[in-house]
């Protein structure tokens, strides 16, 4: 089989990450085309590879020789990518957030209903993770009983001066509250936000820590720390309290150290490290599937779920305290509107873990909030 010839939609340090895993450690593609609004950051990583460097997105994406997409610029400029690699029929694979709103991802996933093919997958790796891997499989077991409440922590050493409120959740938060979603395989239904005592190390527009929580429909309550200037290091945490025992997620392995008359298991200092297995594993997982011409990775109505869920914090973040509903549910499968796509384009039968879904035909007003900056 040919290999799987890929473009590349921004060159920042994700889209740098991606490149350099496809070039050396994954199998099966090939970067054939990077494109950048900063010109020469795009040759520096282009060149090296015989890639063919464009500035304008559009015309990377509708290249002949381009069979595939990958998109790693900021949120703000996903959708209009997105939306070029669906008219071109060419799949797509999104880094997360999918949009910034409910509102540009639900428009997403109903143009690729229209078109009768599943081509947009999101970029959640935890997913891949062999870590939150080995937890689905203990709480899909049934051996621990019912879930009854979660703790999750973000811990991030230190973020730039212009990180902000919302972005803690856009940028961060996000991540568990795909995660989440996919281990209980629960639909969500309030979300609530609370800012204990702040840090001195942040910047005057950040509130850091914040602590979010998320209400199941069926009674699970997850909890978030997020804590972007913790000083101390990367650290992710989750612990799932269950009615017949505790599930913790395990630590990536670390070396002991015993140094000067102590011993310590360190911690890493960025997000690259941490997640480097499952990001190797998810565009591996990816490359494969287009090429067997089915993706099975989360998909775009995945990444709505996020952004209602997203938006839903965002709004309880400006009404500390206040409880916001979440408008997702199985009930609200989305019309089918060519007959050849069905429920099986949202719910592969390969898949039993079916996320909620949104309806299409309602833009659940009060759910659909836009935050100011993402």
């Amino acid at each position: 089989m040919e290999l799987l010839r890929i473009g590349v939609v921004g060159c920042g340090a994700i889209g740098r990450e991606h490149i350099n895993r496809i070039t050396n450690r994954l199998a099966g593609g090939k970067v054939v085309a990077v494109s950048d609004l900063y010109v020469e950051g795009a040759h520096q990583v282009g060149d090296p590879l015989g890639a063919t460097v464009y500035i304008n997105s559009a015309d990377l994406v509708n290249d002949p020789d381009v069979d595939a997409i990958i998109c790693t610029t900021p949120a703000f400029a996903h959708k209009e990518t997105v939306i070029q690699a669906l008219e071109a029929g060419k799949p797509i694979f999104c880094e997360k957030p999918l949009t910034t709103t409910a509102e540009d991802s639900l428009e997403l996933a109903e143009i690729e209903m229209e078109l009768g093919k599943k081509l947009i997958q999101v970029g959640f790796m935890r997913r891949f993770d062999e870590s939150y891997t080995q937890v689905k499989d203990l709480l899909d077991s049934g051996e621990f009983g019912a879930p009854l409440y979660l703790r999750c922590s973000h811990w991030f050493p230190e973020v730039d001066d212009g990180f902000t409120t919302e972005m803690a959740v856009y940028d961060a938060a996000i991540h568990e509250i795909d995660v989440i979603h996919w281990l209980l395989n629960e639909n969500y239904e309030s979300a609530q936000v609370m800012f204990p005592r702040q840090t001195g190390n942040k910047n005057p527009e950040l509130k850091d820590p914040q602590i979010m929580h998320i209400r199941c429909k069926s009674g699970v309550l997850a909890t978030i720390e997020v804590f972007l200037n913790c000083q101390f290091g990367y650290d992710i945490n989750c612990q799932i309290v269950c009615e017949k025992g505790v599930i913790d997620l395990p630590k990536p392995p670390r070396p002991l150290l015993r140094k000067s008359g102590g011993q310590t298991i360190p911690l890493d200092e960025n997000w690259k490290n941490h997640w480097k297995r499952a990001y190797d594993l998810e565009i591996q997982q990816w490359i494969d599937a287009v090429r067997a011409g089915e993706l099975t990775g989360p998909n775009a109505w995945d990444g709505v779920i996020a952004n209602v869920t997203a938006d839903a914090l965002v709004r309880a973040q400006r009404n500390e305290g206040q409880i916001e509903p979440i408008a997702v549910g199985p009930s609200m499968l989305p019309p089918v509107r060519n007959p050849s796509i069905g429920a099986s384009h949202i719910f592969p039968a390969s898949s039993r873990r079916t996320p909620a879904i949104l309806h299409t035909n309602t833009l659940f007003c009060a759910a659909l909030t836009r935050p100011s900056t993402c």
